[in-house]
């Protein structure tokens, strides 16, 4: 009987991932390879060359006088300051990175043996290096539409629903998508942004934006997005008649917007408005590297934590950021665009 060959190639499913960063020298030589590309080890406070490894601690310390001559692969990333093991996070960055409706922060603290109020820190972290920062234009056609993430007041309690008279969308977050349809070179692809509101300059300012001059966009018949003929060619299908007619229709749209819900429901039941633009991070990585494999999202992820960072202050909003220091109606909970989008 002829013994099975070893595998030493890069993990392809999480059980191999597992165990080969379970050895401290693959972490290392992986976060090493994403960290400095070109296979030079340069001191991030300086950028100098000249530096030594000290193999005991696994850092390097530079050879120039200044502060912080010591410094390991996690400085300059969103792992900085984290004394979470490499191995711990990669399996972190893999789980999120491939589970289809994401996963929760007791799930990620039950799996790696870390506390919840640590897996969640983690994961937001991760969401951070999920944002794509692309300022390419979507381009050819792009449907464009708009959503309401929140709970609904017939679900609320008693005391909850007496506060809210109102119906509908009212006390929802509004989130603004849109999505550039297949094309010959690159599948279809979404950008997803929580607006302050539904109204004709908050969503035509998005749309300019992001989309290219002379592209074909279709919406629904919000009247919103009328007036985007002068620079678009603009078409839109009025539901109340029918959702398809030829190539018009949002239903690109309208099916990313289920698979959203379904995650957030089904796996954080509920997101607070001033985290929601990194719970729609998450999903759209998701979908716009849906024809990658496991391995290939999770080194796409891992390569985004450089010149990125997030401190728990930050998050909880104890760092004067602009959130919210206790906890307010769902239509007050909006945090300035800058640290929103900025980050």
């Amino acid at each position: 009987m002829k013994a099975k060959k070893k595998t030493t190639g890069f993990p392809q499913t999480l059980q191999d991932a597992i165990k080969y960063f379970a050895d401290e020298d693959h972490a290392l030589d992986f976060m090493k390879a994403i960290r400095w590309p070109d296979g030079t080890v340069k001191c991030p406070a300086c950028g100098s060359a000249d530096v030594s490894f000290l193999s005991t601690r696994r850092i390097w310390k530079c050879k120039e006088r200044h502060a912080k001559q010591q410094f390991s692969v996690k400085v300059g990333t969103v792992l900085e300051d984290s004394p979470i093991s490499l191995d711990k996070w990669l399996c972190g960055f893999w789980l999120i990175a491939n589970a289809k409706n994401g996963i929760s922060s007791y799930e990620l603290h039950r799996s790696i043996g870390v506390t919840q109020k640590t897996a969640w820190f983690m994961l937001h972290r991760i969401r951070l290096s999920m944002q794509d920062g692309s300022v390419e234009r979507m381009k050819g056609t792009v449907e464009a539409d708009e959503t309401f993430v929140g709970g609904l007041r017939a679900n609320m309690h008693k005391n909850k629903r007496e506060q809210r008279k109102a119906t509908g969308s009212s006390g929802m977050t509004p989130v603004m998508g849109l999505l550039e349809r297949n094309s010959p070179d690159r599948h279809s692809r979404v950008r997803l942004k929580v607006v302050k509101n539904t109204r004709k300059g908050e969503l035509q300012s998005q749309v300019r934006e992001h989309v290219e001059k002379g592209a074909e966009v279709f919406t629904d018949q919000h009247l919103s997005y009328m007036g985007l003929s002068d620079e678009y060619a603009h078409q839109f299908i009025d539901h109340s008649e029918c959702y398809v007619k030829g190539r018009v229709h949002t239903n690109g749209l309208e099916n990313f917007w289920a698979l959203l819900k379904r995650g957030i429901h089904g796996t954080y039941v509920n997101v607070e408005p001033f985290h929601l633009f990194r719970y729609l991070d998450e999903q759209a990585f998701r979908f716009n590297e849906r024809k990658d494999n496991d391995a290939g999202r999770f080194v796409k992820v891992v390569s985004r934590i450089i010149g990125k960072g997030l401190r728990y202050a930050k998050l909880i909003g104890k760092g004067g950021d602009g959130l919210p220091k206790a906890p307010t109606p769902w239509a007050t909970q909006w945090m300035i665009d800058d640290f929103r989008f900025g980050i």
